[in-house]
């Protein structure tokens, strides 16, 4: 079946375009794209009219938790799937710190069928890196490669050992594996739920200095150049970590870095009179950080936004602050939630589209995150201008920890294809 999209405003990460056009979808694939709103002479089964909304392609959301197996009642392949479709992903691609962690070739194609079975958008997995994701025995990394691993990680915990993160790393490289790292210091972040400075202190919170990111980041990346392995930092959220970042660039170190959406849109003073939505890992810094990641994000310097989707349920989050558990629904939200950097006048949609599709995909080797022809069909449509005010209940995955809960947002998707395939529509 052909499928000709009309009057869309396309957005083309790889070409930076933002201009008036069509597409055309033949199967699951992208078969044409026309720099004309209405081409003439081609035939379509189907003729959607866009009206001018905004045609990119789909989100690749790196870093997702889904809480099969072991805490299906927080989130399942299915409702995070739904949620995905609602807001604009097309892939998600996993983290491996579930109860247990897949940190076997049978625990991940466990979830993988898992997901082949329930989720209307694709979905990859991260592997963890070490057995339990305790920092102590290394996992068999071919095998789970063979398995489909398309990264590996332990998640929000830092590998303690710098011996056995260097053995990890080396077997990584001889691979070709990605290594996912969350850049902390651990000794120094163990208990705090804020990051130190004048807020922490008059609300009572313990907090943990910006610093810990940077000599977190700063063990990993000499790591990195020793052994020579390609390295992503999930989340760089602080200034103080920027240079650190820019020299292992300079230097020709194989290293990207991602920034959670919450981090690029929310600082510490939103946790307010200890809003437990707000409580994240790492927690919630200042706005002169904010603006310097939002700064490097349009640089190029960060690579990557996602959403960091961590479910949580009312009983674990309707407690005191420093007892509530970390993380923060992001699905569904991340896209109107980066609009807001569009509206700001950060980034225009091109840079903001290559930083949530393109170069995810590229990262992990997916076959995603471009407008052209032969590429899949995985689309987003939305109205980057649309206003509405989110109600977390309406929101599709089980949990409903949403720090944007009652916010004012821009921006609504109206459709999403997954090979060609509409998977959602408004």
């Amino acid at each position: 079946m052909k499928t000709l999209i009309e009057s869309a405003r396309l957005i083309d990460p790889d070409a930076l375009r933002d201009d008036p056009g069509a597409l055309l979808i033949d199967g699951t694939a992208i078969a044409a794209v026309f720099d004309r709103p209405h081409p003439e002479g081609v035939s379509a089964d189907q003729r959607i009219d866009a009206g001018g909304a905004c045609l990119a392609p789909g989100i690749v959301d790196v870093g997702v938790k889904v809480s099969e197996p072991g805490e299906r009642h927080k989130e399942s392949f299915g409702s995070a799937g739904r949620a995905a479709a609602a807001g604009g992903v097309t892939t998600m691609v996993t983290r491996a710190d579930t109860s247990p962690a897949i940190d076997s070739p049978e625990g991940l194609e466990f979830v993988a069928r898992r997901a082949g079975a329930d989720s209307p958008v694709r979905v990859r997995h991260m592997a963890a890196l070490t057995r339990g994701r305790d920092g102590r025995e290394m996992v068999e990394i071919g095998f789970l490669q063979d398995a489909g691993a398309v990264a590996f990680g332990d998640g929000l915990r830092v590998v303690r050992s710098t011996k056995v993160f260097s053995r990890c790393l080396s077997y990584a490289r001889a691979l070709g594996a990605l290594v996912v790292g969350h850049p902390q210091e651990p000794g120094l972040s163990a208990g705090a739920v804020a990051t130190s400075g004048k807020f922490a202190s008059l609300k009572g919170l313990p907090g943990v200095s910006p610093m810990a990111e940077r000599m977190g980041l700063s063990r990993d990346l000499s790591l990195v150049e020793m052994t020579g392995a390609k390295y992503h930092a999930d989340q760089i959220t602080t200034a103080r970590a920027l240079p650190v970042l820019e020299r292992a660039r300079q230097a020709g170190l194989d290293v990207t870095a991602g920034v959670s959406i919450h981090h690029l849109t929310l600082n510490e003073f939103d946790v307010g009179d200890y809003r437990s939505f707000f409580r994240l890992t790492p927690p919630l810094r200042s706005e002169d950080d904010r603006r310097a990641v939002v700064a490097a994000l349009a640089s190029g310097l960060i690579d990557m936004v996602s959403s960091m989707h961590t479910p949580q349920d009312e009983d674990s989050k309707r407690l005191p602050f420093e007892e509530a558990a970390p993380g923060a629904l992001g699905l569904e939200t991340l896209l109107p939630a980066a609009l807001r950097l569009y509206h700001g006048g950060d980034i225009d949609l091109p840079r903001l589209f290559r930083a949530l599709s393109a170069n995810p995909a590229w990262r992990l080797g997916l076959d995603a995150g471009r407008l052209a022809a032969g590429a899949p069909a995985d689309l987003v449509l939305f109205d980057p201008d649309a206003p509405f005010v989110l109600d977390r209940f309406t929101l599709r995955s089980k949990s409903k920890n949403t720090p944007f809960d009652g916010a004012r947002l821009q921006g609504r998707v109206q459709a999403t294809w997954v090979g060609g395939q509409r998977v959602f529509s408004r």
